[in-house]
């Protein structure tokens, strides 16, 4: 199934600012997020789908990418591949040889090179890590198993055997590009002898072959911070794969999503939770227990006469704001409950309940069908 357009997504316009992108993303993702929707599938894909979107065209390289090649700067041709607990490959393809693509040409001519022996950038790496809502509210330190290149020790990287070094390509004197002329044209492309590496080498390493580097998983530490929202990304530099023959390391991106908690519901720093109080209580007013993230309880009071729908705020309460002293607030809202499978004696009590009852005792349906007959003899008049 093919993706849809990431501006279509968001629902801005392709010349749309990044204050404009960045307004239609937080109305669709506080619309679309889990937590709001618990167990709809098709709004936990459309959730990915603009995470996605948005975590592209929010970067102005990224952006200038897709809008230049659109999903193909991105997808798995590009590099990508797949690995255990939630790792996988380059996802942004190795931006800098789309990016000499796009502004490495000058007055129609492409702007040379200078060889660096091949030693192009690693790339860069993405694992998803799935926390609990109690995991954002403390932080955490973990503990990650991360498959990637790392540089070969026994050529240190230069893909040579020990003793040797790589020499000049003799096909492109160390360019990495040829040039070939037809007619009023001089055409430049990369050189086939060295594949743009500008130097080859004669005696490739036994470990890694040449490539200068090798596969091996790596176990890495990250530190969570408190407060993380879902899909917070963490940039780890230089724990990407190895650079090729020496070349510097990517980097490693962790994207966090936060598990639906069974008892509260998030909105940025604060905390929702729905409390079912008997109908008595509502009636007659009380004391009842409701729980914190944090595990501790808290007394609240529910004053006479309390409807469904009624809220009560716990200041400080909620969650740690990242990189902040500041916390958000926990809200009660309180559901009567209907009492259900009633005793004999229990029905008559509320039948004399109900004979006593009168409008005072309930106002807000005396007052609603009140208004109810008054529309009725309206019609009828």
């Amino acid at each position: 199934m093919s993706k849809r357009d990431f501006y279509e997504v968001l629902g801005v316009a392709r010349n749309a600012t990044a204050d404009e992108m960045k307004k239609a993303y937080r109305a669709k993702a506080k619309e679309l997020h889990p937590d709001r929707n618990p167990g709809d599938k098709e709004a936990e894909a459309k959730f990915k789908e603009l995470n996605e979107a948005y975590d592209v065209l929010k970067d102005d390289q990224s952006r200038a990418a897709y809008d230049q090649f659109g999903h193909a700067a991105f997808d798995g041709s590009a590099g990508a591949r797949g690995g255990p607990g939630g790792f996988s490959g380059d996802f942004s393809a190795s931006m800098s040889d789309i990016f000499d693509d796009l502004f490495g040409e000058f007055m129609g001519g492409r702007r040379g090179r200078r060889s660096d022996g091949g030693r192009a950038r690693g790339q860069d790496l993405r694992y998803n890590m799935e926390i609990s809502l109690e995991e954002a509210f403390e932080g955490k330190k973990a503990q990650i198993r991360v498959p990637s290149s790392v540089s070969c020790e026994t050529c240190n990287g230069s893909g040579a055997e020990p003793g040797s070094q790589p020499v000049t390509c003799t096909t492109c004197q160390g360019a990495g590009k040829v040039r070939a002329t037809q007619g009023f044209f001089t055409v430049e492309r990369t050189c086939p002898t060295c594949h743009g590496r500008g130097q080859t080498i004669e005696k490739p390493c036994h470990v890694c072959h040449g490539a200068g580097r090798v596969e091996r998983e790596r176990t890495l530490s990250v530190n969570i911070p408190a407060g993380v929202e879902d899909g917070t990304r963490i940039r780890l530099a230089g724990e990407g794969e190895a650079g090729l023959r020496g070349g510097p390391a990517g980097d490693l991106y962790i994207f966090l999503s936060i598990r639906p908690h069974p008892i509260f519901q998030r909105d940025g720093a604060d905390l929702f939770c729905r409390v079912p109080i008997a109908m008595t209580t509502a009636a007659l007013g009380g004391e009842i227990e409701v729980p914190t993230l944090n595990g501790k309880r808290v007394k609240l009071k529910i004053p006479e006469g309390s409807q469904t729908g009624r809220q009560f705020r716990l200041k400080d309460k909620g969650m740690p704001v990242i990189n902040s002293r500041e916390i958000g607030d926990l809200y009660i809202q309180t559901t009567v409950e209907t009492p259900v499978h009633l005793s004999k004696k229990q029905k008559e009590l509320l039948r004399e309940f109900e004979k006593a009852s009168s409008s005072e005792t309930n106002p807000e349906s005396s007052g609603f069908f009140a208004r109810v007959k008054e529309f009725w003899d309206g019609f009828q008049g």
